[in-house]
């Protein structure tokens, strides 16, 4: 099988092109090194099967990053049938400096003219023709987004993959030509493979080239004492790319003829910038736009208009909510008008998931299986089911949210904002943008960090990603502050999940920032980043997300999840004796026995001690979260059928029984008598400590280093004590935000005086 790299620029809509290309679930992003590994696909619609290899987006062929490292290696080493270099059409000249360094290596490559409709619409023409005589390779203009061209690159790609083809430079009237030639002609005898970007690269005095040809970079050296440039000296490095940059302004500017010839002509994207980037108005911008996220996607009085115009509910109305057209309409209004999110939670959940199972249920109840067989498949594995799945459209509704963000460029703002605000402080606005891809899942956000140079900006990064809280842990927010507003009538569950994912990104810059200037303190590196022009998001690849983060959510469940479920009911159901309990009898239980030894640890966190007998239940559902944070929900509704049966107490005239979600967290409060301010904690540690096993994993592998990773899992578990602590105490008594705040003024004194005294001892 024949196999075809694509390489080209972050933002010059690769990846898009890739899934184009596949049909493939890579992520899609608006921001460099979201593609850290290489992806492989397959194209069929050529006379034979074409593997797709997805390249990282990098700006040159020089080992500056992981990524630039991870393109090169692949195209000298792995010798692709043919490179599509991906060229984003409206930023032409710069992205043709990649590609006169992939000319320069022995491979057949085509020329993808991408996002040729955006040159279009804003009236500016590329004559392909011409472009493909100068470059001498074949040029194809296509629109990834649109799906516009595909089939015509691909065609071509594949002829032009059937003729080996010599590499070219455009360097060859330059300064350097006669050593660049030389020192080929050496690699050349040598044996050398692809001797003409070898000895250009030779010429730069590239490190890896430096390494692997130790005898031909004499001749460099030789060369260096009879050469002086009046403007580079003897910084072959800076010549070259000067070069480079020469030869394309005046050789390829004709083939563009714009519409606006303002050399600086702003556009829309640039237009909107001034308001969205701006130095003051940036961040409360950024912080609207999430809670308009989080209002849309959770808010039971969307917009607040039952506050305003004081509605009725359905039952002062007279409808049966009993009744399927009743049950229908409660979906979207009883009381208030619910959000977006909200009403595809409720259909899914009172009309396809109390179908799909209320029916099971029913059937193994009355199947005359023994009463543990029908407690371990209705109360253990359904319940616990129920109530992970209960969460699925809400996930995927914040999910596509920010999709959106991202697809649109948006995202890429906000790391841009925050390196302009954080740079002093030891933070690149670089190692935002891994942060940022941890509200979707800590495992490719941790991975992701191999975009920074930093080994120390990068453990530190690795550390806070979980504290962005991934999809899984919605569950536990949604289900916890929808039980608080329930049962205690306390604020709103829109404005308590959006204060938890505000408290989150609060943590990890604090956490960050502390370890930048203390132990984990170096230079901060450059952050350089194309900021892409605002699009529309295709809808295909936003299903593409979608249907990929349902796909792993459900596997999930319907494996380590229903895993944990029985191995939590089967704990909960048996003494030591391994005698089958009664529901009654859960104290004497396994799992309870074990729980109440720890319990008392998180006594200062609000669900300790002080909870009386079933407190312990907080404690088994944190430390099953470990496995996977949606087990911390299934856990709670396993245990609420027990709870329920020995505390059948009505909390606001509500009686509380065994559901799923919402419902079983209120069974806990009921069987606890937890407070707000310990639930909230709840949710805090579980937002800040150590993360599911997967995530743990991955931190190991990325850190490398074995003190490394030791320090994390440290510093995950105090980080969540000391938070959680926060809330529980000024929760519960508000004048202890004075001693916590003199605690952290102290910690910055400490800090700025530990600083102090290494710069003098340097």
């Amino acid at each position: 099988m024949k196999r075809f790299a694509l390489a080209g620029n972050p933002n010059s809509g690769k990846t898009t092109l890739f899934n184009g290309l596949t049909g493939s679930t890579a992520h899609v992003g608006n921001w460099p090194g979201v593609t850290v590994d290489k992806r492989d696909g397959v194209y069929k619609k050529c006379a034979e099967p074409i593997s797709i290899i997805d390249l990282p987006g990098i700006y040159s062929l020089s080992p500056y990053t992981p990524e630039e490292v991870i393109a090169r290696n692949y195209v000298l080493d792995e010798k692709p049938d043919c490179v599509i270099n991906i060229v984003d059409a409206t930023n032409l000249e710069r992205n043709l400096y990649l590609t006169t360094q992939i000319m320069e290596i022995d491979v057949p490559i085509i020329i993808a003219l991408n996002m040729m409709d955006a040159v279009e619409k804003r009236g500016d023409k590329i004559d392909a023709k011409a472009l493909e005589t100068k470059l001498g390779v074949p040029v194809v203009s296509i629109s990834a987004l649109k799906g516009a061209g595909l089939t015509e690159l691909m065609d071509r790609a594949y002829e032009t993959s059937k003729a080996p083809r010599k590499g070219r430079t455009v360097l060859e009237s330059g300064a350097l030509a006669h050593l660049i030639t030389d020192v080929k002609i050496a690699l050349d005898g040598q044996g050398v493979e692809n001797p003409l970007f070898h000895a250009v690269k030779l010429a730069e005095e590239d490190e890896l080239e430096v390494r692997a040809h130790k005898d031909t970079v004499n001749m460099v050296e030789e060369f260096k004492k009879t050469f002086k440039d009046d403007t580079f000296g003897d910084d072959f490095e800076a010549l070259i790319a000067d070069g480079r940059y020469k030869y394309i302004s005046e050789n390829f500017s004709s083939v563009i003829t714009k519409k606006n010839k303002e050399k600086f002509a702003s556009t829309k994207s640039d237009k909107v910038d001034r308001v969205l980037t701006h130095k003051i108005w940036g961040i409360p911008i950024f912080l609207l736009v999430l809670f308009a996220i989080f209002h849309t996607t959770f808010s039971e009085d969307f917009l607040y208009l039952g506050k305003i115009f004081g509605f009725s509910s359905l039952e002062d109305l007279g409808v049966n909510t009993e009744a399927l057209g009743g049950k229908l309409l409660a979906c979207f209004y009883d009381g208030a008008v619910f959000s977006p999110g909200v009403i595809i939670n409720n259909l899914w959940n009172n009309i396809i998931v109390e179908y799909a199972f209320g029916w099971l249920v029913d059937i193994i109840a009355e199947s005359g299986m023994s009463s543990w067989a029908i407690g371990l498949l209705n109360d253990g594995i359904i319940e616990g089911l129920k109530s992970v799945l209960s969460f699925l459209p809400w996930i995927l509704v914040l999910f596509l949210f920010f999709s959106i963000l991202e697809d649109s460029g948006y995202m890429a703002r906000i790391a841009f904002i925050l390196d302009r605000m954080f740079r002093k402080f030891g933070l690149s606005g670089r190692a935002f943008l891994p942060m940022i891809m941890g509200f979707g899942c800590s495992v490719p956000a941790m991975i992701n960090t191999r975009t920074l140079a930093d080994d120390k900006e990068r453990a530190a990064t690795v550390r806070v990603i979980p504290f962005f809280s991934c999809s899984a842990k919605l569950p536990i927010l949604t289900a916890v502050a929808g039980a608080i507003v329930a049962t205690f009538g306390v604020g709103n569950a829109d404005l308590i999940t959006y204060g938890m994912y505000l408290l989150g990104i609060t943590s990890a810059i604090l956490a960050v920032l502390f370890m930048r200037n203390t132990t984990l303190k170096g230079e901060t590196p450059p952050f350089i980043m194309e900021l892409p022009a605002y699009h529309a998001p295709q809808f295909k690849n936003l299903m593409i997300h979608l249907w990929d983060k349902a796909k792993h959510f459900i596997k999930k469940a319907f494996t380590i999840i229903v895993a944990s479920t029985i191995v939590i009911w089967v704990l909960s159901h048996f003494s030591f004796s391994w005698a089958f309990l009664e529901d009654e009898q859960i104290s004497e239980s396994i799992l309870a026995q074990l729980s109440m030894l720890v319990q008392p640890i998180f006594t200062p966190l609000g669900f300790g001690s002080q909870l009386g007998e079933f407190g312990w239940v907080f404690v088994v559902a944190a430390i099953s979260g470990l496995i996977a944070k949606e087990n911390v929900i299934s856990t709670f509704a396993t245990l609420a059928a027990c709870l329920a049966a020995v505390a059948s107490l009505n909390i606001n005239g509500l009686d509380i029984e065994a559901e799923e979600g919402i419902g079983a967290v209120q069974a806990m409060i009921n069987a606890t008598g937890i407070g707000v301010p310990g639930l909230i904690a709840f949710i805090a540690f579980n937002m800040t400590t150590i993360p599911c096993f997967a995530a743990v994993g991955t931190a190991k592998a990325e850190l490398m280093n074995g003190k490394s990773f030791k320090g994390t899992l440290i510093f995950w578990i105090v980080s969540s004590f000391l938070v959680a602590a926060a809330v529980y105490t000024i929760g519960s008594w508000w004048w202890t935000a004075f001693i916590w705040a003199a605690a952290i003024a102290l910690t910055a004194w400490g800090v700025i005086l530990y600083n102090k005294k290494a710069e003098k001892n340097k």
